[in-house]
């Protein structure tokens, strides 16, 4: 292919094509670096550098780019759950997010959050914000740092167990019952369980 066939990336979107072309290959699950980034976007060599340091950068945006898709699937709106059901929904979409990503799922929590990564650490933190907000609107009296990390930790693990094929993920209802039927299972352990 001649280079003059090759689209013309401008400042604009060069680093949006770069990530799509390095997100391409990380669910296909091929190894990528900056150059194989570059061949597969259609563009020069040198042309990452202009936007990603190296490799660790350009995986560190992938990675931001993965909490904002995941916080959308949650909340379109960046709103906080305003009922257990819709809180059970956050549940079931970051479990369904995990299965249908499974490649940048295990890049974003694959890894310590480098906190010299202000973007990074900032999309990781709006992730965490809008369950604590959902929290505190559903559970005033709650511990709300003790209670999000137990259903993070829940949810997580349902995650998991799907990727790693210890649960069946048969269908994404399946998937979906087994999230509902762990909360209502936890649930009945509170005091007063069974009155909301």
């Amino acid at each position: 292919m001649s280079t003059s066939a090759r689209p013309a990336y401008h400042h604009g979107d060069l680093r949006t094509a770069l990530l799509d072309a390095a997100s391409e290959m990380l669910e296909a699950g091929e190894p990528f670096s900056l150059r194989a980034v570059a061949r597969r976007a259609e563009v020069s060599q040198t042309a990452p550098y202009r936007h990603f340091a190296d490799r660790e950068a350009l995986e560190s945006a992938l990675a931001v780019r993965g909490f904002h898709e995941l916080r959308e699937r949650l909340s379109l709106t960046g709103a906080p759950a305003d009922s257990e059901d819709e809180l059970v929904g956050f549940a079931v979409a970051y479990v369904r997010f995990a299965l249908d990503r499974p490649a940048l799922f295990a890049l974003m929590f694959g890894q310590e959050c480098d906190d010299r990564n202000d973007e990074r650490v900032l999309a990781a933190g709006e992730l965490r914000a809008l369950l604590a907000d959902s929290l505190t609107g559903l559970y005033p009296e709650a511990d709300r740092d003790a209670l999000a990390t137990a259903l993070w930790s829940m949810t997580h693990g349902l995650a998991f167990l799907h990727l790693d094929g210890k649960l069946a993920a048969d269908s994404p209802e399946s998937v979906a019952e087994r999230v509902r039927d762990s909360f209502t299972a936890l649930r009945a352990l509170a005091p007063g369980g069974g009155e909301r």
